[in-house]
């Protein structure tokens, strides 16, 4: 792989980093420690940035990962489904997943959007650090937390019941503001 950008990493979350090479291909990520409502936005941003840079294929390796919640997985829905509508179709791998973590991709319905791969593996010593992306504000933080939702509701219409309640209470924070 090609040098990565390093980049320094400051959180709220210590135990949680990501380490990145935008300049691999596919652009690696490396998922370590608890991956959530708290660090998404982080990870959004990049695919986001990456993306406009006309990256079409992202390998994310969670061997690392100690969990995952579901503004996570929200996140990672989203970038799929984004990728999915690229021209050419790009694609997002997950790799080395635990058992909850396979588990929970599997429930949600995930699986048909991206492809699970346990044979990939992104190498630490190529990656850098991202620097993660705090969200301080309650109302940006629920928009992010719904918008997270909708693209778990987008992926399987099953999900629409399981989070229901997350997505109301955060309709009534964006709305109560």
């Amino acid at each position: 792989m090609s040098s990565p950008v390093f980049v320094f990493t400051v959180t709220e979350t210590p135990s949680t980093q990501f380490l990145v090479n935008p300049d691999s291909d596919p652009v690696a990520i490396r998922v370590e420690g608890k991956a959530n409502f708290k660090n998404s936005a982080t990870i959004k941003d990049f695919i986001e940035r990456m993306l406009k840079q006309g990256k079409r294929s992202l390998v994310m390796d969670f061997e690392a990962c100690t969990g995952m919640d579901s503004t996570f997985l929200g996140v990672i829905a989203g970038a799929a489904l984004q990728l999915r509508k690229c021209e050419p179709r790009g694609s997002l791998v997950l790799t080395h997943l635990n058992e909850r973590n396979d588990e929970l991709v599997h429930n949600l319905g995930l699986n048909r959007l991206l492809t699970v791969d346990n044979g990939q593996s992104v190498s630490a010593e190529d990656t850098a650090f991202l620097q993660h992306t705090l969200v301080s504000d309650e109302i940006a933080a629920a928009r992010q937390v719904l918008e997270a939702h909708r693209n778990l509701v987008e992926a399987d219409d099953h999900n629409a019941a399981k989070f229901r309640d997350v997505m109301d209470y955060c309709r009534q924070q964006i709305d109560g503001s």
